[in-house]
Order: structure tokens, then C-alpha cells, then sequence
């Protein structure tokens, strides 16, 4: 029994910040972000947005592709690290907004990695006789705690919502391998320091700007680029494939120098790598999804092409999969 994809779907915000908008924000220019990172611009929610509204967006795109009810989902998991409010769970509110009153639902926070993750939970979830169908999500409005005043963060981030549904398979095609892992040593180098337990929100955070994402961008880009790889190994051994069995390869899209530097140990041509870096910039847990989606729109999987997918964040956390794609 494997864990299939059944339906797969997207959400961007309609408002683009380029790369030229943040020159006049902040000391920086396009030419430099682009050498950097590769990206041009990002979608950025307007004033008001919320987690849920762009979730429940790519959640109904996703189960109108998968041809599921939402009374036939069991379970609905949100991987993300900018829910509506602390408590309830957002996926507690797209269970309500999708009228999936038969699904239990619940948060899952492990930042850029959160969509693996919460792909992983999902395909143990479906061993269980009484799980049948799935829903995750993997969004993030990063805008919401970034400090526009920060040229080493303010460039790299975006908004955006993936989903995708899952059932079960008894046939050669689904998820053919997955690994989750984290290094709570790097916990410091990409973190909100207020909001929590440990500093609750004070006049006095909020003056000293501590609600914002801080990032140590060298030590997170050294971490990536030797997790990329061995996350990688480990997939390809648990499903006993090669480099050259790999149809796509959707990394997270957090740098251009990281994809790159995949693509050449692999050997990789583009047209095997689902890159929308340029255009989305890093969506945190939507990165993964979002960018499945839009190459799958573009260039429709064949039926049974393998598909990697590898992703790193906060924590420090990572992980990744093989589905090998089909859904008959």
C-alpha cells in the first residue's frame, strides 16, 4: 500500500514587490539580488490577508483536481510558521471554510521544510485503515514578520499557498520515499525571537523589533548546500533509484546558487528542475508545492515519471521524497 497524489493546487497573491520596489525601500538594487539569489520579484498579500484565505484558495483548487468531496477528507494538515493567530489550528479554519466536517485537522510547523513533513505525516497517516484521503497545505505569509528595513532578509522572502490531495495506491505509482530530520543545533540561525512562551509580546519587544525573522543567511546557505545532497542519497537509496531515473526535481526555492549546485551534481538538464525562484521568491512551506504546481501546469507529468523533492528551514529541519507521479 503506498500513499498517492490524487490532486494538486496553487494560490499567489495578486500584488507583486519587485526587486526595483525594494530599492526604494531598503539599500539595495536588482542587479545584486539577482546575482545573489535569482530573484526578480515575489507576491506579498495586501494589508489584511490572511494564512487561511490564500489556503483555502489552493485547497479548493487542489480537490476540484483530485475530484474529492470535502466530506471525504479524514484529515487536513496546514504546514506553516504564519497561521491566522497562535490557536486555533488554521487548518481548523479551512476545515470550516471547506464544510470538511469529517476531517480532523491540525497545524504543523517546521518552516521551509513544513510541506515535506507534513507529506511524510500524511503517508504514515494513510497506512491506518480509517485514513482514506488527505488534505496538506503548505502556507506561508512570510511578509507578515519580515522587517522591510533588513536587506538580508526583506529580498528572499514571498507569499503564496500549495496543497495537494492524497489517497491510497496499491499500484506502482505514489510515494516511493521519504526522510525528515533536524538539527536543533542551528535553531539560533533562522528564528523569531518574540510572540512565544519565552518572550511574550511587550511594548518593549515591539520597539526593539524582536517579532521579525532574523537570519544568519552564510551558516543557513552552508547547512543547504551539504543537506540538499544527503538528503538526496538517502531518497535514492530507500526507493532504489539513480540519478538518472529522476523525471523532475523540485527543490525548495530558497537560492539559485543552492538549485544550481544540485542540478550540476546530478546532472540535471533546466528541463528537469522546477525552478519559480525568479518569480515567487521563498514562500517558506509553499515553496515546494507552488512550484510543482505551476511546472505541472505548464509541462503535465507523465504517468509514472519520479519525482524529487527536497526542501530545508528553520530548526534546523529537512527532508524530502520521491512520488513517482500517476493517479490511476
Amino acid at each position: 500500500m503506498k500513499a498517492k497524489v490524487l490532486g494538486i493546487g496553487y494560490y499567489l497573491p495578486e500584488k507583486i514587490l519587485s526587486n526595483q520596489d525594494l530599492e526604494k525601500m531598503v539599500d539595495t538594487n536588482d542587479a545584486w539580488i539577482v546575482e545573489r539569489t535569482g530573484i526578480k520579484e515575489r507576491r506579498i498579500v495586501e494589508p489584511g490577508g490572511k494564512n487561511s484565505d490564500i489556503s483555502i484558495e489552493a485547497a479548493r483548487k487542489a480537490l476540484q483536481d483530485a475530484n474529492i468531496d470535502p466530506l471525504q477528507l479524514d484529515l487536513i494538515i496546514v504546514a506553516t510558521v504564519t497561521p491566522d493567530m497562535p490557536f486555533p489550528s488554521t487548518a481548523c479554519i479551512v476545515q470550516a471554510l471547506l464544510g470538511a466536517k469529517n476531517a480532523s485537522a491540525f497545524d504543523l510547523a517546521a518552516g521551509c521544510t513544513g510541506f515535506i513533513y507534513a507529506l511524510s505525516v500524511a503517508e504514515k497517516m494513510l497506512i491506518s485503515p480509517e485514513i482514506n484521503s488527505v488534505l496538506i497545505i503548505g502556507c506561508d505569509i512570510v511578509s507578515s514578520v519580515i522587517d522591510y528595513t533588513d536587506r538580508n532578509t526583506c529580498i528572499l522572502f514571498g507569499d503564496g499557498a500549495g496543497a495537494m490531495v492524497l489517497g491510497k495506491s496499491e499500484g506502482d505509482c505514489g510515494i516511493l520515499s521519504t526522510t525528515i530530520g533536524a538539527d536543533g543545533t542551528g535553531a539560533g540561525l533562522l528564528y523569531m525571537a518574540a510572540g512565544g512562551s519565552a518572550l511574550p509580546a511587550t511594548h518593549e519587544t515591539v520597539e526593539k523589533r524582536l517579532h521579525y525573522l532574523r537570519m544568519n543567511g552564510n551558516e543557513v546557505f552552508k547547512f543547504a548546500s551539504k543537506i540538499v545532497a544527503q538528503t538526496t542519497s538517502e531518497l535514492l537509496d530507500k526507493a532504489g533509484l539513480t540519478y538518472d531515473d529522476i523525471d523532475l526535481f523540485v527543490p525548495h526555492q530558497a537560492n539559485s546558487r543552492i538549485i544550481q549546485s544540485a542540478m550540476r551534481r546530478m546532472m540535471l538538464p533546466p528541463e528537469k528542475v522546477a525552478i519559480n525562484l525568479d518569480h515567487c521568491g521563498n514562500i517558506s512551506a509553499g515553496s515546494i508545492p507552488v512550484a510543482l504546481a505551476q511546472y505541472n501546469e505548464k509541462c503535465p507529468l507523465r504517468s509514472g515519471a519520479n519525482i524529487l523533492m527536497v526542501g530545508f528551514g528553520t530548526g534546523l529541519t529537512y527532508g524530502g521524497a520521491i512520488i513517482r507521479w500517476g493517479r490511476d
